[in-house]
């Protein structure tokens, strides 16, 4: 697959990128490399090779995920300003 100035400046269009007429040949060039470059990987033979999310072998962390309420009312609220029956008191601020 070839990219011509025309398709260049279609993608640009696409992006919402200004280039400027003069640099779509260019453009062209960069996009054909691209291309050229997935064709090469594409004839790599990846046959029985595991896909990885890491190039080092890693397991997340994990914690029980357990449903509280946290009862952390008193110490929140301590943090407020204002508070008034257990809530965060605010000004009025809309008439």
């Amino acid at each position: 697959m070839s990219i011509d100035k025309d398709t260049a400046a279609r993608v640009a269009k696409l992006a919402r990128i200004k280039v400027e007429d003069d640099a779509l040949p260019a453009l062209a060039q960069e996009f054909n490399a691209i291309l050229g470059f997935i064709e090469e990987l594409n004839e790599v033979d990846v046959e029985g090779v595991e896909p990885m999310t890491s190039v080092t072998p890693q397991r997340l962390k994990r914690r029980v995920d357990v449903v509280n309420d946290g009862d952390q009312q008193a110490a929140v609220l301590k943090n407020a300003p204002d508070a008034r029956e257990g809530f965060f008191a605010v000004p009025k601020v809309v008439e």
